[in-house]
């Protein structure tokens, strides 16, 4: 037995691109920023960003177009996937992506609003799958401030 799941809780550094399939299926693409803070061993305090593809598929696709924004707090839950291909010049190039099965929108409405009236466009809430069980998502410690862009 193996297990491939992933959980992020980040905010988005673009905003989602959709793209279909020449069957019709939706995908969409985004880059998602996770951020940790520690202390190193001389007691200053650190700050380290990690940045994760994220794609998205169908129904979860098209919701994602709609409601998010660059900036905006999202919960994602899905799987590791690696790809390659051949690029232009004939070198192997590998990239790494998480393939989401659950999204949570975590951005409140009056930052939603607020978004709005900066002029990135309104969100709202949508209605998607919950993590599974009983869990609850991870409450981040991330403010607008931690965002490297």
């Amino acid at each position: 037995m193996s297990v491939n799941k992933a959980i992020l809780v980040g905010r988005l550094g673009r905003d989602p691109e959709v793209r279909y399939t020449s069957g019709g299926q939706a995908v969409c693409n985004f880059t998602l920023a996770t951020d940790e803070s520690f202390k190193d061993r001389s007691g200053e305090r650190q700050k380290r960003t990690e940045w994760h593809r994220i794609v998205l598929w169908s129904k979860l696709a098209e919701i994602a177009q709609q409601y998010l924004k660059k900036g905006m707090l999202v919960y994602i839950e899905g799987r590791i996937q690696s790809r390659q291909w051949d690029d232009r010049d004939g070198n192997k190039r590998t990239t790494v992506e998480i393939v989401g099965n659950v999204m949570r929108m975590l951005t409140s409405r009056a930052d939603s609003a607020a978004a709005a009236a900066a002029g990135a466009g309104a969100a709202v809430e949508a209605e998607v799958p919950a993590p599974a069980g009983d869990e609850a998502a991870p409450s981040p410690e991330i403010t607008d401030e931690d965002i490297p862009f």
